[in-house]
C-alpha cells in the first residue's frame, strides 16, 4: 500500500476526518458528529472501495448521524422539561454557555452554561435550590455529548467495516 496510492491517500483523508469528528465530540470546539459524517461522506464519493459498500456505509451513517442529532437535543431537553427547569433558564445558560465558549477555551461552553442556569434558579428559587437544577442541567449535558459520542463511535465503526469489506 503507497500513499501516492489515492485510493490509500483518500482512506487515510477520511479517516483523519472521522478520528477528529469523535474527537470533536469530547473537545467541543468542532462539530464532531458532522466532521465524522463528512469524513465517511468523503470516502464514499471518491473512495475505490466496491460501489454496494461505500453506498450502504454512507446511508448506515446518514440514518446514524440523523438519530444522534435529534437525539441529542430532544432526549436531554425532554429531561430538563420533566425535571422543571424553564425554557427561558435554558436560555439564559446557553447564551452564558456561548460567551463562555470565546471567553475560556474548550471548557468554557459548559462552564458558562452551568453559570447561567445557576444564575438563573437562584434568582427563581433562591440560592439553596438553585444548585439541584444546575446539576441536572449538568447531566443533561451530559447525556447529550454521550448520545453524540455513541452516534460518532458507531458511524467509525461502521466506516471501518466498510473498509475491510469493501
Amino acid at each position: 500500500m503507497e500513499l501516492s496510492d489515492s485510493g490509500t491517500a483518500v482512506n487515510v483523508i477520511a479517516g483523519v476526518l472521522i478520528a477528529a469528528g469523535v474527537l470533536g465530540v469530547i473537545l467541543p470546539v468542532i462539530p464532531g458528529l458532522l466532521l465524522t459524517w463528512s469524513g465517511v461522506l468523503l470516502w464514499a464519493l471518491l473512495s475505490d472501495a466496491a460501489s454496494g459498500a461505500r453506498w450502504t456505509v454512507l446511508a448506515l451513517a446518514t440514518v446514524i448521524a440523523g438519530a444522534g442529532m435529534i437525539a441529542k437535543f430532544v432526549w436531554p431537553g425532554r429531561k430538563l422539561k420533566d425535571s422543571g427547569v424553564p425554557a427561558s433558564t435554558l436560555m439564559v445558560g446557553g447564551l452564558v454557555g456561548l460567551v463562555g465558549f470565546f471567553v475560556v477555551p474548550v471548557v468554557g461552553l459548559v462552564l458558562g452554561f452551568l453559570l447561567g442556569v445557576w444564575a438563573m434558579e437562584a434568582g427563581r428559587l433562591g440560592g439553596d435550590q438553585a444548585w439541584p437544577s444546575a446539576r441536572r442541567a449538568l447531566a443533561a449535558v451530559g447525556l447529550s455529548l454521550l448520545v453524540e459520542f455513541a452516534a460518532s463511535l458507531a458511524i467509525a465503526v461502521i466506516w471501518v467495516f466498510g473498509l475491510i469489506l469493501g
